[in-house]
């Protein structure tokens, strides 16, 4: 096959004819105005084709064949020359289609230009064609030798060949998101707003908490905010996915620390020696001691600590009185037990005394250690108790003071701190706020400058109590600097330095610390509440002085503050309760529970109201669990095609929910982590599921068990990410209390799925013998089955309910079903007395009817209740006159006529 010739006619402006005219030189075509005619010879015979460009082209051929076109697209060609050779290239490959092909049904043509230079055009002719419907064929044209010249002439080369390719895939649109996904966002003290969380690198995130100062025994106070930084960084790590590296410091040198170890010391050591001396010394040292007491009482602001310290120096006091008393009956035996009785009233009173006297005379470190030692064990044990997670690095002031001191020295040289005479180093807070790329008190800005009450009173919390006599107070600048090293005393741990022998100051511990570990930036600071000022604030002030850098952390976060309830808690108002002491009522998931019922941020009140409902929270989604197990045990088969069932309307209902739900859930954690919102939503969820299983139970078939193992497993999965359900390979429900112990818990044995085929096997069997007792109404038998169900298998953690007329057999805690049936018990108790007192009433107005019923008539108003009330009576017995002599009314005479008819007739029957 070879072209011929090709002809261009050209419409005349002037008239509709047509002006033939050679297609090559005939310059730039404007394609509207052109019938393009090819003369082709193909196999022995010559085709004349005409081409029209118009909305509609066709195609006609002199074996008097006519093939309608719908559609000839050239796709946006730069040059008209370039189209038209584009098409005279395709229609030479339609001859060989019209003659391959008896009938033609469809045919198209796309043209697609590639390449964007006018000197070199590559052209892409696609040919479609389908024949009889029952065959495709695509073929490609490839023109790349097509050459656009300067002067607008086309030239084709005759020896061009069609080849045929597959069929190539249709244009993918990429989805767009109607609703995109909320991005995180945490509440950041910086700005007391919430700000969208942006790591500083990637997926890391370097996070710096400020630990307990490690002189007593942690409290619920501590719980809060531990427990709730260790929600926020699970959630961070399990949900979010962020490579958390989670630091924390122990504060083991502090003023407190050396006051409580220096008192505990000295008073052991006056116990010791008080055993020998006779009673008189040790009364007129607790009468010193009380003296000195008395001092620190009046000079106390804090009310709730002057009425703790008011009830203490009662308490000795009558402990004095009565020793007196024993001493002057001369009873040993009772003159020795008032002594000890106090002793133990005046510890406080006695270990301030001592203190004072002798506190300089301690000087072996082991003293502060070993303290700081014993409270740092406890406080971890109670952590772990707590199923918090332990810290990726755990950082001890004690073992990072010579870093402390190469960073004052820092601080120093770079012009934000000063040497006191005493060898103490203060931060000079006048010259970093003076500096215009600094600002002091980014956290709480309207507490700097405040009255000189509030600021003795901040500084006194901060700087330590051993830290604000007048002569150092008298060596700052300024009363709003603050320590950053602290000269030592007499009776004070120490460490060489340039300044002299001295500790660290509070503030810059973790200002060191966070820096030692994670450089000069940080990712997020968190604390508690009341760490805002002066501490953090300090902290950031420190670290921008030291790297002169105005910015250090990103996010600040600050838990909310604790209450008992609804007040502050105190040892003065005697709410003060330490985590073993809770601990003791309520186990670590319960107590976790409660913390997620409240964002971390906001105030937590502790009380027996609140925890009500944590306890409620925590029974309705056991008893969730228990109940999608039991149904998964006995229907759900996953190796088997009957264990996966279709999805009618009411399930497809609950799937739409499910999806709602979760997508609420991920918007409240990406909003700030709101625990609170997402425990509703689980609330509403296991509800919709109670439902659903309830409707399906009432058409009496059975529920879908994948959707409810569904349900169920993204509940528990979300809890083990919220820290309330151990790790474990046990895929739906809480783990028992003595399965785990903390983090730790169990992934190689799953108690629940060794012992179920036997408490099952044992279920069936007891129901069969219950059948049989009632049969031939064996009372016995029927007894010691519900003593098992009741009392045996409680002591176990097993419970057997009965649902439907079977018997649902739930493997729980033993703690949780002892709890359960104390309460069981407890209920049973007072329907009892309720159901006495009853009786007792009834019986009692029985005797009262009875006996009224032998009370004559006209006896009834000068006996009981009515004695003294009547001087005068007429001849049936019925008063006229009051006790004073007054006239009684006719109305009330008509009232007591009625009450002495109704005793009459009573009388009578």
């Amino acid at each position: 096959m070879h072209l011929k010739n090709i002809f261009c006619y050209e419409k005349s402006k002037k008239n509709r004819n047509f002006k033939k005219k050679p297609f090559f030189g005939c310059g730039f075509l404007n394609l509207k105005r052109f019938l393009i005619c090819l003369n082709v010879k193909f196999l022995g015979k010559q085709h004349f084709i005409r081409f029209s460009i118009s909305p509609h082209p066709f195609i006609r051929s002199n074996s008097s064949k006519y093939i309608y076109s719908p559609f000839i697209f050239c796709h946006r060609t730069a040059n008209s020359c370039v189209a038209v050779c584009s098409l005279f290239t395709c229609l030479h490959s339609l001859v060989l289609l019209l003659h391959s092909s008896k009938t033609t049904a469809f045919l198209g043509v796309f043209v697609r230009k590639f390449g964007t230079t006018r000197s070199k055009n590559l052209v892409r002719v696609l040919l479609f064609a389908s024949f009889n419907r029952n065959q495709t064929q695509l073929f490609a044209w490839n023109c790349s030798k097509l050459q656009l010249r300067s002067h607008h002439h086309c030239i084709m080369d005759p020896n061009l060949r069609p080849v045929a390719v597959k069929r190539v895939q249709k244009h993918w649109d990429q989805p767009k998101n109607a609703t995109p996904p909320p991005q995180l966002t945490v509440y950041n003290s910086l700005t007391r707003q919430k700000e969208v969380f942006v790591p500083n690198e990637g997926k890391r995130v370097r996070w710096y908490i400020c630990g307990p100062t490690v002189y007593d025994s942690s409290h619920m106070g501590h719980a809060r905010s531990y427990l709730s930084l260790d929600i926020l960084r699970r959630v961070f790590r399990d949900y979010f996915g962020y490579d958390v590296e989670f630091i924390m410091n122990i504060t083991d040198v502090d003023d407190k620390i050396i006051k409580r170890a220096r008192q505990s010391h000295l008073l052991k050591s006056y116990f010791n020696e008080s055993q020998a001396p006779p009673v008189m010394k040790v009364c007129e040292d607790v009468v010193a001691a009380l003296e000195h007491f008395k001092t620190k009482f009046e000079t106390e602001m804090d009310p709730d600590k002057k009425k703790m310290f008011e009830v203490m120096i009662k308490k000795v006091q009558q402990q004095s009185s009565a020793l007196e008393e024993a001493m002057k009956a001369q009873d040993s035996i009772a003159t020795e037990e008032a002594k000890g009785r106090l002793l133990n009233e005046s510890r406080d009173v006695l270990s301030e005394w001592l203190d004072h006297n002798h506190g300089k005379d301690v000087r072996d470190h082991s003293v502060f250690d070993d303290l700081a030692k014993t409270y740092e064990k406890e406080f971890l044990a109670d952590m772990a108790r707590l199923n918090v997670l332990p810290v990726d690095v755990l950082t001890r002031v004690s073992e990072y003071v010579p870093e402390v001191i190469t960073y004052v020295k820092k601080i120093i040289s770079n012009g934000y701190a000063y040497a006191a005479e005493d060898g103490s180093v203060y931060f000079d807070t006048k010259a970093f706020e003076q500096n215009p790329k600094h600002f002091y008190a980014k956290l709480v800005p309207e507490a700097y400058g405040e009255d000189s009450e509030q600021l003795l009173k901040n500084m006194k919390e901060s700087e330590g109590e051993l830290s604000m006599s007048d002569d150092r107070l008298k060596s700052k600048r300024s009363p709003n600097d603050f320590a950053l090293w602290k000269s030592s005393k007499d009776g004070e741990p120490f460490w060489p330095s340039e300044w002299g022998n001295g500790r660290p100051g509070w503030h810059i511990e973790c200002s060191v610390m966070s820096s030692a570990i994670c450089g000069s930036k940080l990712d997020i600071h968190a604390g508690g509440f009341d760490l805002k000022f002066p501490h953090h604030d300090n902290e950031i002030a420190q670290v921008e002085a030291h790297y002169d850098d105005p910015h250090w952390v990103n996010y600040f976060l600050h838990c909310g503050t604790l209450r008992i309830q609804g007040m502050k808690m105190s040892k003065s108002l005697k709410n003060f309760i330490t985590i073993r002491k809770a601990l003791e009522d309520y186990t670590p998931r319960q107590l976790r529970l409660l913390f997620l019922m409240h964002n971390w941020a906001d105030v937590l009140d502790y009380s027996s109201s609140t925890m009500e409902r944590a306890l409620q929270f925590e029974k309705i989604t056991n008893e969730f669990f228990l109940l999608v197990k039991d149904f998964l045990r006995r229907h759900y088969k996953p190796d088997r095609s009957e264990g996966y069932q279709k999805f009618q309307g009411k399930e497809l209902k609950l799937m739409e929910e499910f999806g709602k739900l979760k997508s609420e859930v991920h918007e409240a954690l990406c909003d700030s982590v709101d625990t609170r919102s997402v425990i509703e939503k689980f609330r509403e969820l296991i509800s919709l599921g109670n439902a659903y299983i309830v409707e399906k139970e009432k058409e009496g078939h059975v529920p879908n068990c994948l959707l409810l193992r569904n349900i169920a497993a993204y509940i528990t999965n979300l809890l083990k990410i919220f820290g309330a359900i151990p790790q474990s390979n046990q895929e739906i429900g809480f783990v028992s209390e003595d399965e785990c112990n903390g983090e730790g818990a169990s992934t190689s044995f799953n108690k629940e799925a060794v012992v179920m085929p036997y408490l099952d096997a044992l279920a069936q069997f007891r129901e069969k013998v219950r059948l049989i007792a009632k049969e031939h109404k064996v009372n016995g038998i029927l007894e010691e089955c519900d003593t098992l169900r009741d009392k045996t298998l409680t002591e176990l953690g097993v419970r057997l309910e009965d649902r439907n007329g079977q018997t649902v057999v739930k493997l729980v805690d033993r703690a949780t079903l002892l709890r359960e049936q104390e309460q069981k018990d407890t209920e049973k108790k007072r329907k009892d007395k309720e159901k006495a007192d009853k009786e007792q009433k009834a019986r009692e107005k029985a005797d009262k009817e009875a006996a009224a019923k032998k009370i004559k008539p006209e006896e009834l108003f000068k006996q009981g209740e009515h004695v003294g009330k009547y001087s005068k009576f007429d001849e049936r017995g019925v008063p006229t006159h009051l006790a004073d002599g007054t006239e009684i009314t006719k109305s009330q005479i008509k009232k007591l006529e009625k009450v002495y008819e109704a005793q009459k007739k009573k009388y009578q029957q």
